[in-house]
């Protein structure tokens, strides 16, 4: 690099994330949107839209009592943000400062990594154990008078699992100088939320998507809920117009439809059960899952059966490379249809690859 500009060294050195975005065409049970889409209020919404949306300013305030009205939140302990993604480096950018420390249990979503790298602290992390389980003991352990920030998907992802709502809150309380996001990203699939808590622990967070369940990964929109002073403080870093418009006019009608929600993950359940079913009747190791997808062990054949399934039309997600998933691939769940189409060609997939199942080496799992 020449002598001129540059990028801070903290920038200079991180990690990148780059997301497998190009050429998604098919079956996209890769990313762990929801594939069915979004609520046909959503889309009335959008038809009925007019240009006044589209030339003004969006107000973030609307949106915020109507979401904090279904959260049974206030209005002050909500920050809707440009996904949860933002509310991510948000939170990294009010809390950590150069040489501070943020905690993570591994694996996990990696953005929580790279937005803490970004500000110069230091990254610290906890792996979880040989089946992958929420690790609260090494957590605690790891703690020290530097740790400002720790991030927990719960349910997490990759792996599906969860921790307890013990589990989080002790560790709020053993860190009351960090920040404690809680991501619940999947909790409409399973684990339990500790929304409850906002607002009576001081440093909890707790983020939700719309993404997922809801059907709007497009539209870039998330929930940021945590106590109202320190909401105060991460506005302050926030852009006043970080949500779009189009985004805040369709939350409502989003929020309202309850039915269709309760409809699509009702499927994704359903077809959660029947994949981990297929994979424990040919013994092929895989971790119970409270999220929309499953994580399981091919080992050798894992870039093969992700390569045949893109070849059939549908996209898996290769894990590999996270901490303790080595051979691993992901595969979302969506609507009845998609599972009957992924549980008819998963086999033939495996079939054409020569696939044998085989027990996950002790030293993959770690």
């Amino acid at each position: 690099m020449s002598a001129g500009l540059r990028a801070r060294r903290a920038v200079e050195t991180m990690k990148e994330y780059h997301p497998p975005l190009g050429g998604r065409d098919g079956l996209r049970l890769d990313f762990n949107e929801n594939v069915d889409g979004c609520s046909p209020r959503v889309l009335e919404t959008l038809r009925a839209m007019t240009s006044e949306t589209l030339n003004r300013y969006p107000e973030r305030e609307g949106g915020e009592a109507a979401a904090a009205r279904h959260f049974g939140m206030p209005a002050e302990a909500v920050l809707l943000t440009n996904g949860v993604d933002e509310a991510i480096h948000l939170l990294a950018e009010t809390y950590l400062e150069p040489g501070d420390e943020a905690l993570l249990a591994v694996p996990t979503f990696s953005m929580y990594e790279i937005y803490a790298l970004a500000t110069g602290a230091e990254v610290r992390t906890v792996q979880s154990g040989a089946g992958l389980e929420f690790p609260a003991e090494g957590l605690l352990r790891a703690i020290t008078p530097k740790t400002r920030l720790i991030c927990i998907a719960n349910p997490n992802n990759p792996t599906g699992a969860v921790a307890e709502r013990e589990e989080l809150l002790a560790i709020a309380r053993a860190a009351p100088q960090a920040a404690v996001l809680v991501d619940e990203a999947y909790i409409h699939f399973g684990g339990e939320s500790v929304l409850d808590e906002v607002g009576r622990v001081e440093n909890l967070f707790v983020s939700r998507t719309f993404s997922k369940a809801y059907g709007l990964a497009g539209f870039r929109l998330g929930a940021l809920l945590g106590p109202a002073a320190q909401l105060k403080m991460l506005r302050r870093v926030a852009s006043p117009y970080n949500v779009n418009g189009i985004a805040l006019t369709c939350l409502r009608a989003a929020l309202e439809d309850g039915e269709y929600i309760r409809g699509y993950v009702a499927q994704v359940l359903e077809g959660r059960g029947r994949l981990e079913s297929f994979y424990r009747e040919r013994a092929i190791p895989y971790w119970k899952s409270e999220a929309n997808f499953v994580l399981a062990y091919f080992g050798e054949y894992r870039q093969a059966l992700v390569a045949e399934m893109r070849r059939r039309g549908i996209l898996v997600r290769d894990r590999n490379s996270d901490p303790g998933c080595a051979g691993c691939v992901r595969i979302t769940l969506g609507n009845t249809e998609q599972a009957e189409r992924l549980l008819r060609e998963l086999p033939e997939a495996l079939a054409s690859i020569g696939f044998a199942a085989q027990a996950r080496p002790a030293k993959e799992r770690a």
